[in-house]
């Protein structure tokens, strides 16, 4: 019998669809290795785990961070403490690494977007992103250790910088937000 938490996360995925084919192979992958991890939310487990990540939105844009190992604009996220559920992994690593108050939509998360991508270290990220809300007015102002480059993107700036794992989640989030 497989453990609960991996029941969880495919039940999350379960009726999941794809907004492009990135997502689509993203998902398929996500559904094949995740049944292999004993513990899949644990980063020191296995090379491969789930994280969560929120995009941030407003009805402006949203907001992004220059990765500090990868170098690369990206949305905050990272890995899923013990005890965690993926949805308040998302809303805490946005809050640490933008230092804004966030939400999730009408107090209930919003799972959105899947996508399977190298991390750091030569881990692999099974990533698990959720829509997350944000006041365009206020000023990111993130944790002492993460990257302080962090800023509002309107939406089409954030597409222009959005690598191919993240410009379809851009959409979905934009769409989801009006």
């Amino acid at each position: 019998m497989r453990p609960l938490i991996i029941q969880e996360l495919l039940q999350l995925v379960a009726t999941h669809s794809a907004v492009d084919e990135r997502e689509e192979i993203s998902l398929q992958r996500f559904r094949k290795e995740v049944i292999l991890l004993n513990d899949p939310c644990n980063e020191h487990a296995n090379i491969t785990h789930v994280t969560a990540s929120g995009i941030v939105a407003s009805a402006s844009g949203t907001v992004l961070h220059l990765h500090k190992r990868l170098d690369i604009w990206l949305q905050p996220g990272g890995h899923i403490k013990a005890g965690e559920q993926p949805a308040q992994a998302a809303l805490r690593e946005a809050e640490e690494e933008t230092g804004l108050h966030v939400s999730h939509p009408n107090s209930a998360p919003v799972f959105f977007h899947v996508d399977v991508h190298p991390g750091p270290r030569g881990h692999t990220h099974l990533d698990l992103r959720y829509l997350l809300l944000g006041d365009p007015h206020e000023v990111p102002a993130p944790s002492v250790g993460e990257s302080q480059q962090v800023r509002w993107f309107s939406w089409a700036e954030a597409q222009a910088v959005a690598d191919p794992g993240l410009a379809g989640a851009l959409i979905k989030a934009q769409a989801l937000r009006k």
